[in-house]
């Protein structure tokens, strides 16, 4: 191993802050936007906008900034996602991705010095107006006076729902002088308990078990919407709403049940009749913003442009949901690029730069090496440890995760590596140690020419796919599933209660219920009996799939049928379960063969997998593995569908 060189500083590229000034950065390869960007971030006293092609660059260069700033440094990241939803949609955007835009929206305008990351073209949504997101938001604070009535007044007014059990943003419960509430922009939901109408108490709590935490002193109430849902506000579109559109306006859906005090969804696409004017993000941006844009960014706003075009000519010979005018909801290239001009706008990209230009800079970078494992060459590590052996510079690992540190560390001490553990990158930087270790979600590996540093990360190690599977988050529960059968349903289909068994699906009702107006799942029994099931407890229905709908036996309520039937099925279920323990017990009595993992090749022969698992299919090769490291004799069956390129 050649000797250490003591910790240099990090490179730094030219800022100009004159308005209009334009410059390029270049050989950002690998994560070197992500370290160029941070030291732009530590060093500009003021803001950063940054745009990307689309959300996937966002995404990763998000992962990069957390990993090269300084926690120490305090300087907020920003993300601001994109509604995911496609324009001139019918859905709306899930109430998390609203969370987020509009607790970013609330603080841009506060936050001296940060950075924001945004796709281009979320950049180019017009948005509400900062008066309404500064008007609508609230900060309650023990010991404040909260009349119950009035703050749930107010808080449909801004969007929220009121629900039985507060799970996701932008509901809230009441219940006797306890208030629950899931603010937007907040990690975490509130319980906030009242004496009379002073506040007592303020806690978190966790919405899957609903216990109590720790208490708090105040919480920042932010609206639930990008748009008001008063009666003042609901009045200002319906009267926009028929000077804009001519006909009757009861055709459209979205003026229907706005009408009718219903949240429809794809109600965004309309978001300039509920004010006198929109605004864009740049509106929002606090002073001395500094401009970069990314690879791509151009080629992305001409394909948005063109794409909310097409969508228009399609949307506009719809009758009943006639689409606003392109121009009123997006900001067209030119007026993009004008919003450009007064800012200093620095461009980034991972190619060199024509350095013949005076305001082009290059990193001191190269592409960082490909140093995957090779589990059929006779030294599967050789790449690595060649290139330990020339690069005269020192070396941070990075692993994604605690479990995965220790398979890499272990695959490293295996070839006689041994590198320092440390808590992150700026640590790295100050110690003298030629070899560290670290846990980051990182993807782009580094490699620094001056000073000579190199960031190996795991997609080199094991291939990008490796990082890919391991990425794909899970709900705890798949309630999707019984959202999708739902939406399957038509008035008349059969679906089974849990607790009260067949009935027969009557469509959708709105009605009150401990001062809440909320939807209910309209359900009839034998007998004309009706069952409102509140739609917070869908996982509580599911579709009956016994015999053809329209024929199946409804259940009479508190008859005690179904009980009979599921006591029934039970004893079945007993007599079937005593069978199986004989089988088992016989198996378990058998001892087979423990086959030993090596890791090392295993993660090597993973690598070499040119797609991405589903959640099922890395289930069941997890399964298998562990069946074959117990002695005990396998009984697994594995069957798959049948599709494409099977």
């Amino acid at each position: 191993m050649p000797a250490t060189p003591p910790p240099s500083p990090l490179p730094t590229l030219p800022v100009h802050t004159q308005a209009a000034f334009s410059s390029r950065w270049g050989s950002l390869y690998g994560s070197g936007a992500g370290l160029a960007l941070s030291q732009a971030a530590l060093n500009h006293n003021g803001f950063l906008l940054v745009v990307t092609a689309d959300m996937q660059g966002t995404n990763r260069l998000l992962e990069e900034l957390q990993f090269y700033l300084d926690p120490k440094r305090g300087l907020p990241l920003l993300p601001f996602p994109d509604w995911e939803t496609l324009p001139y949609d019918r859905f709306s955007p899930h109430q998390d991705i609203i969370s987020d835009r509009l607790r970013s929206l609330y603080h841009l305008p506060l936050t001296q010095r940060g950075v924001l990351v945004v796709p281009a073209a979320t950049l180019m949504q017009r948005l509400p107006p900062r008066s309404y997101i500064e008007a609508s938001s609230l900060v309650v604070e023990v010991g404040d006076s909260l009349p119950l009535e009035a703050m749930r007044l107010r808080l449909e007014a801004h969007g929220y729902s009121c629900v039985q059990q507060v799970m996701e943003h932008g509901e809230f419960s009441v219940r006797g002088s306890l208030l629950d509430l899931f603010p937007s922009g907040s990690r975490v939901p509130f319980r906030i308990e009242l004496f009379d109408d002073e506040v007592e108490t303020i806690r978190a709590f966790d919405p899957d078990t609903q216990r109590s935490g720790d208490k708090i002193d105040e919480i920042n109430l932010l609206p639930a919407r990008e748009f008001p849902l008063d009666s003042e506000a609901i009045r200002q579109f319906r009267q926009r709403f028929r000077e804009q559109f001519e006909g009757d306006p009861q055709r459209n859906v979205i003026y229907r049940d706005l009408s009718n005090g219903l949240t429809p969804p794809g109600v965004e696409q309309y978001l300039p009749l509920f004010f006198d004017a929109l605004q864009t993000l740049f509106d929002y941006l606090p002073p001395e913003t500094l401009l970069f844009t990314g690879e791509g960014v151009d080629g992305a706003i001409e394909k948005f442009a063109t794409e909310y075009q097409e969508r228009y000519g399609l949307a506009k010979y719809e009758s009943e949901r006639p689409p606003l005018p392109p121009q009123r909801l997006f900001l067209a290239k030119d007026e993009l690029y004008a919003k450009f001009k007064t800012l200093p706008r620095h461009h980034f990209s991972s190619f060199e730069s024509d350095g013949q230009n005076r305001h082009n800079y290059n990193l001191a970078a190269a592409t960082p090496p490909s140093l995957t494992l090779d589990g059929r060459a006779k030294t599967p590590s050789a790449r690595l440890e060649q290139f330990l052996a020339q690069f005269k510079g020192r070396t941070l690992f990075v692993a994604e995760s605690p479990g995965r540190l220790e398979v890499v560390q272990q695959l490293l001490n295996g070839i006689d590596i041994r590198p320092t553990r440390v808590s992150n990158w700026q640590e790295f930087t100050t110690l003298p140690q030629p070899l560290g270790i670290t846990i980051a979600p990182l993807e782009a590996g580094l490699l620094l020419q001056e000073p000579p540093l190199a960031v190996i990360t795991e997609s080199q190690l094991f291939g990008n796919q490796v990082l890919q599977r391991r990425r794909r988050s899970r709900r705890k529960r798949d309630s999707d599933a019984v959202v999708r059968n739902l939406a399957e349903l038509q008035i008349g289909h059969a679906v089974v209660h849990e607790d009260h068994g067949v009935g027969r699906f009557l469509g959708l009702q709105r009605l009150s219920a401990g001062g809440c107006e909320a939807e209910f799942l309209t359900l009839e029994y034998a007998g004309g009996d009706k069952l409102y099931v509140p739609v917070t407890s869908l996982d509580l229905i599911s579709r009956y799939t016994g015999v053809v709908p329209d024929k199946a036996p409804l259940h009479r309520l508190g008859s005690g049928q179904w009980e009979k039937a599921k006591r029934k099925a039970k004893e079945k279920i007993r007599d079937i379960a005593a069978e199986l323990l004989e089988i088992y017990a016989k198996r378990e009595a058998q001892v087979g063969l423990a086959y030993p993992l090596d890791e090392g090749a295993y993660q090597q022969f993973s690598a070499a997998f040119p797609f991405e698992e589903t959640p099922d299919q890395e289930d069941a090769i997890h399964a298998v593995v562990a069946d074959m490291q117990n002695p005990r004799p396998m009984d697994r069956l594995i069957c798959g569908d049948v599709g494409f390129g099977k």
